[in-house]
């Protein structure tokens, strides 16, 4: 099974408020090389962002593979753990199962706006995909190539 780091961040400008502009985004690290992967969501929160963000990613994996999936939100972590339990968000819930059903996954927590390289790219691209409202080919791309390659 082929060993993949994942670091997925979702963000929603104006969460909470009447017309929230979320997107979800993702690095995809195989042997120290890096793959962005982003989708906008449009009307979701934060939340759901985030948990859109671990989906997508998994999507995004061609074949089952050993994964440690990297997110700054609790939410998503303590929950696919099983530490939280689910009270909303089900449909939300439902896809990232899917998404997660044929891979071994580590779910980590790591700390946003920490300085973490990886995890602050991620969360600039979910941030600008928000603004943007569609997903920007070449912003991946660049993102991508500022990462470099590097292995966590």
């Amino acid at each position: 099974m082929k060993r993949v780091t994942i670091v997925a961040d979702g963000s929603s400008l104006g969460n909470g408020r009447a017309a929230p502009r979320a997107a979800a985004a993702a690095m995809l690290g195989y042997k120290g090389v890096w793959r962005a992967v982003a989708a906008f969501l449009g009307n979701a929160t934060n939340q759901q962002a985030e948990i859109a963000a671990a989906a997508i990613a998994l999507e995004n994996l061609n074949e089952p593979c050993s994964v440690v999936l990297l997110s700054d939100s609790r939410y998503v972590v303590e929950t696919m753990g099983g530490t939280w339990k689910r009270k909303t968000n089900h449909d939300w819930w439902k896809r990232l199962d899917t998404a997660s059903a044929r891979h071994d996954i580590e779910w980590r927590w790591v700390k946003g706006h920490d300085g973490h390289e990886i995890q602050e790219a991620v969360d600039k691209l979910a941030r600008k995909t928000a603004e943007l409202g569609r997903v920007d080919q070449v912003l991946l791309d660049d993102i991508a190539a500022e990462i470099g390659v590097q292995e966590i």
